[in-house]
């Protein structure tokens, strides 16, 4: 693809971010579309986002249990970029209006300290450079209508990314068993996901030190204050105005979120 079209594209998806609304699928016009021009289109995005005041605070990891690899057709995760303003604090009312077709993932979030640049990074070494962990939602969305999204699509569209919701505490890492640590997700006091720190790559910290490794093949990596939603520890939940959601993580604590 040419850099024209990549602007282009970028460009369309920002305009459907800024007014909540949808678009045709990318791949749809674009059928020869690669990954590789997707995460073209995703930096296309976050310029546009950056030129308006925002400022990048973190990742966000797709993908990140065999199950989603299936639905996506691909044999790795993917990523995005988390903004200043896609933050919310736990306990927060979200405007559901603000979104295109939200779901909530139940995640463990972390929070780093030193600086992590592929190649090579083991799970050992992400967590010696992380600062604490916690529990929090990823609200993924999707620009693209009515979620027909191949993988491109969905990357170039951010990796789905809408919002996060960071929990109530930072955590050791050395003081929890990221692996099988339990995760209960509550939709209106209603148990509707349940799953364990390992369900993530088989751990949570595997899924980190993926993307450090992702992004030292481009010539970058983490920085120390930077915020990573590692992914989902059981499946999507569809949200509509007036849920309220929890989750809890055994050692982690719990983070809530309401919707109007």
């Amino acid at each position: 693809m040419n850099q024209s079209l990549i602007d282009e594209l970028g460009d369309e998806l920002y305009l459907a971010l800024a007014s909540s609304s949808a678009v045709d699928p990318l791949t749809s016009r674009v059928t020869d579309m690669s990954l590789e021009d997707a995460y073209r289109v995703q930096q296309r995005l976050l310029a546009r986002r950056l030129e308006q005041g925002e400022r990048a605070v973190g990742w966000k990891i797709g993908a990140t249990s065999r199950r989603a690899m299936e639905l996506m057709k691909v044999d790795q995760p993917n990523f995005g970029v988390l903004t200043d303003r896609m933050l919310v604090k736990s306990g927060d009312c979200i405007d559901r209006t603000t979104l295109v077709m939200p779901m909530a993932e139940g995640e463990i979030a972390f929070l780093l300290q030193d600086d992590l640049a592929g190649p090579g990074v083991t799970a050992a070494d992400v967590l010696r450079a992380t600062k604490g962990v916690m529990a929090c939602f990823e609200i993924i969305d999707s620009r693209v209508r009515n979620w027909q999204i191949r993988i491109q699509d969905s990357v170039a569209d951010n990796s789905s990314s809408g919002l996060f919701v960071l929990g109530e505490q930072w955590v050791d890492p050395q003081q929890v068993d990221l692996v099988n640590c339990a995760m209960t997700l509550e939709k209106n006091g209603a148990v509707v996901g349940t799953g364990v720190g390992g369900n993530c790559l088989d751990s949570p910290a595997n899924a980190v030190a993926w993307l450090a490794n992702a992004l030292g093949q481009e010539g970058t990596g983490l920085k120390a204050g930077e915020v990573i939603l590692s992914g989902a520890l059981s499946g999507v939940v569809p949200v509509a105005a007036g849920d309220e959601l929890s989750v809890s993580i055994e050692g982690l604590g719990n983070c809530r979120v309401r919707f109007a």
